[in-house]
């Protein structure tokens, strides 16, 4: 307890929580903590000074995201809703010493791991070009590729890279080759290490990108990686833009070698009159691989996991990284 300027006793003020869903739309918060909505916008909801968990908007912007974080002194968990948090890093050496940066490993794998799936069929068998035939009322007739029998190489295995071939396999692939940053076995057979790739491309039909971003995989689809793949093969990336580099693919898109899905571009938001919307084969959607449906039940089911570990002092998941 403690006395304001009048005199009167006042209850201490709780632990500070800042979420960008409303707390009345998540059920079962955990007491102990005191919780205000911010999602970005102008004002902040109370004094940032006060704040011990941030749950950093969706879709906002890193310069939205990382707008309060110089203003938190007292913050202790930085909770991200991306798989990726390459935008936030850069922000950790400022935060309080032991603050935790987390990500949403998991919140959409489901979502992200749909969308690969349709990139790759609806590539494989000409969507877009069905799309303008009834635009312009034309009966296109013909054959077109199938996702069955064909091999199939996943470059990122982790929990979304895992959940892309819970949903391939129903289509009767020829292969599922697994490629993560080390080798391991899983329930479903070998993951190589990325030193494997030179030797796993050459026999891929459909090359599915869901790697993290890291100094490691930025621009790891460069012109060698794409020169390994096998003529009329198929690039799909749901990761990020800069995975690959853009002026590669583009010769090779433009060769006619090569085909891309891309839910993700370098640069993004892919710029008007970009050579990217129009090089043959390719299609392209804007970075939609987690906002969907299921984000909201997840996402709230997340924060709601993260603030309860956290109120009890219990070890939070998906910890990235802590500031020194």
């Amino acid at each position: 307890m403690s006395a304001d300027h009048s005199g009167t006793t006042t209850r201490a003020a709780r632990p500070l929580a800042w979420l960008p869903i409303r707390p009345e739309e998540i059920e079962d918060l955990p007491g102990g903590l005191e919780y205000a909505y911010w999602n970005g916008e102008p004002d902040f909801p109370t004094d940032p000074a006060r704040v011990v968990f941030y749950a950093a908007p969706y879709m906002k912007g890193d310069e939205v995201c990382t707008r309060p974080l110089p203003l938190m002194p007292n913050l202790r968990v930085l909770q991200a809703l991306t798989a990726g948090v390459e935008n936030l890093l850069p922000a950790v050496s400022s935060l309080p010493s032991g603050a935790k940066l987390c990500n949403a490993r998991g919140l959409h794998d489901a979502s992200t791991a749909e969308l690969a799936l349709t990139l790759t069929l609806a590539a494989l068998r000409d969507i877009p070009g069905f799309v303008r035939a009834q635009d312009a009322g034309e009966w296109r007739h013909g054959f077109r590729p199938a996702l069955a029998d064909r091999s199939v190489l996943i470059v990122g295995y982790g929990s979304i890279g895992s959940a892309i071939e819970d949903r391939l396999a129903p289509f009767e692939c020829a292969r599922v080759a697994r490629v993560a940053r080390s080798a391991r076995t899983t329930a479903r057979g070998r993951v190589h290490p990325v030193s494997a790739l030179p030797g796993l491309l050459p026999e891929a039909d459909v090359v599915i990108l869901a790697t993290p971003l890291t100094e490691e995989t930025r621009g790891l689809v460069d012109a060698g990686f794409l020169a390994r793949m096998k003529d009329g093969a198929l690039l799909v990336n749901v990761a990020r833009g800069a995975v690959v580099r853009t002026g590669a693919l583009l010769a090779e898109l433009e060769s006619g070698r090569l085909r891309a899905a891309l839910d993700v571009t370098d640069p993004e938001p892919l710029p008007p009159g970009h050579p990217l919307w129009s090089a043959p084969g390719v299609l392209v959607t804007p970075h939609v691989g987690g906002p969907s449906s299921a984000y909201f039940s997840r996402a709230k089911a997340l924060l709601r996991d993260q603030l309860a570990r956290f109120v009890l002092d219990e070890p939070l998941r998906n910890v990235v990284v802590a500031a020194d």
